[in-house]
C-alpha cells in the first residue's frame, strides 16, 4: 500500500485489516492509531527463532508457536478505534490457527501466551503498555525477552483483577511448569 494514501481517521479493527501490508516494517493498531515500527535486524530474528524451536520441541501437540501475526485484543466494541499487536512470538492451539483466514487476526482468547523481544527501541512498549494492553486482553501468560547482556526473560501471568504478576528477571536458564513445563536456554538465543 502506498502510504500517502493510508487513512488520516481512527481505524476499527476490520478497517485495520483491510489496509494489508504497509511498508516498510509493520504496523500495530493502538486505540485505532497506526504505529509503525522499523522490520527487526538479524539479531532480534535470531533470537526470536532460535527460541521458538525450543518452544516447539516442548509444546503439547495440540499446540502451535506462531511468529509475528496480528491479534485483535478485542479491548473496543466493534466499529470502535481497535487495539491490533503484531508479538514477537505467540503460543495458540492448532484449532484457532485452522479456524482463522490468513487475512484475519488472531483474537486474544485464542492465545495462552505472547512473547515480546526487548529492544533499545521498544523497551518501554514491551515493558508497560503492552504488559497492559496484554493483562487487559486476557492473554494468560506474558513473556519479554531482553537481549541485552546477559539475555534475560520476565514471565508474567494473570493474577485476577490485579492484572499481571511478574517475576523477577530470570538468566541462564529458565524452568516453568506454566502455561506448560518448558525449560529454555536463554544464553543459547543468540549463540
Amino acid at each position: 500500500m502506498d502510504t500517502r494514501t493510508l487513512p488520516r481517521q481512527l481505524l476499527s479493527i476490520k478497517e485495520y485489516l483491510a489496509l494489508g501490508e504497509v511498508e516498510p516494517g509493520f504496523t500495530e493498531l493502538v486505540e485505532g492509531r497506526l504505529v509503525f515500527s522499523p522490520s527487526p535486524g538479524a539479531w532480534h530474528n535470531h533470537a526470536t527463532y532460535a527460541l521458538a524451536f525450543q518452544l516447539h520441541d516442548q509444546l503439547p501437540d495440540e499446540f502451535s508457536v506462531v511468529p509475528r501475526v496480528d491479534i485483535d485484543l478485542g479491548l473496543a466494541p466493534d466499529g470502535a478505534p481497535g487495539f491490533s499487536r503484531c508479538p514477537d512470538l505467540l503460543v495458540t492451539t492448532s484449532a484457532a490457527i485452522a479456524r482463522t483466514p490468513e487475512e484475519d487476526a488472531l483474537r486474544a482468547e485464542d492465545l495462552v501466551l505472547v512473547v515480546e523481544v526487548a529492544t533499545p527501541g521498544s523497551k518501554r512498549t514491551d515493558y508497560v503498555m503492552k504488559h497492559k494492553e496484554y493483562s487487559d486482553a486476557g492473554i494468560p501468560f506474558y513473556w519479554i525477552l531482553d537481549l541485552d547482556d546477559p539475555v534475560s526473560l520476565v514471565a508474567c501471568h494473570q493474577a485476577g483483577e490485579l492484572g499481571y504478576r511478574s517475576s523477577p528477571a530470570v538468566t541462564g536458564k529458565f524452568r516453568t511448569a506454566e502455561p506448560f513445563p518448558f525449560e529454555l536456554d536463554l544464553t543459547a538465543l543468540l549463540g
